[in-house]
């Protein structure tokens, strides 16, 4: 799901980075007014566990890949906000550390599986608080949603950014090959996804864990 460097035209970046730099502070300041140092060891295991779950990818055709994404849980336990700037924060080190992603890329991803994912999953769920299921769901719709942000986003640059000659500058697939590639290809890793945050979420209220 990471998108690499040079997939992503600077008409979209430049102003991506401005909106998820933006809402980054705004969820710093809500972060603030949240923290308790009691959370901060389960907030950061949580996250480390969003680290490894989405590093852990398989390679898609056209360059992008297939991964978990693991922002559910913060976004239940913790609120939208707190996990959005956690994810922005696991996104800047793989894409420095490891090569995930790339720096001008960064903002996409972090508005794709960090916002988008955060914030679909918190709405899931309390759309559908009464059912035990609840959290499967969250987790679930997070990350097909975060890889239909990605399939939407790569989709529309051959129709926007072309050469004279009408061939793409920058990602060349179109929504027709990008759409069922992305989303299809992660329907099973929302299933497994959704099992886990089920699990993590039911534990960790279990034992009074929530923050």
């Amino acid at each position: 799901m990471h998108i690499p460097e040079g997939f992503v035209a600077p008409q979209v970046y430049v102003p991506a980075y401005a909106v998820s730099m933006g809402l980054a502070l705004y969820g710093f300041r809500k972060f603030k007014e949240r923290l308790s140092e009691r959370s901060i060891p389960r907030l950061a295991l949580l996250s480390a566990f969003a680290f490894i779950l989405s590093s852990l990818s398989f390679p898609l055709p056209g360059g992008t890949s297939v991964h978990g994404v693991g922002v559910a849980p913060l976004a239940l336990l913790y609120g939208p906000w707190t996990a959005y700037l956690c994810m922005c924060l696991v996104l800047l080190l793989q894409a420095v550390l490891l090569g995930h992603g790339g720096i001008t890329t960064y903002p996409v991803n972090a508005l794709a599986m960090g916002f988008v994912g955060a914030f679909s999953s918190y709405a899931v769920h309390r759309l559908f608080a009464k059912k035990s299921n609840a959290p499967f769901l969250a987790g679930f719709f997070s990350t097909l949603l975060s890889a239909l942000s990605v399939a939407l986003l790569l989709g529309v640059h051959p129709y926007l950014f072309t050469d004279p000659s009408g061939r793409a500058l920058y990602f060349p697939y179109p929504l027709g090959i990008t759409l069922p590639a992305i989303t299809l290809s992660h329907l099973p890793v929302a299933v497994v996804e959704g099992l886990i945050t089920q699990a993590v979420v039911g534990l960790l209220r279990r034992r009074n864990l929530e923050g």
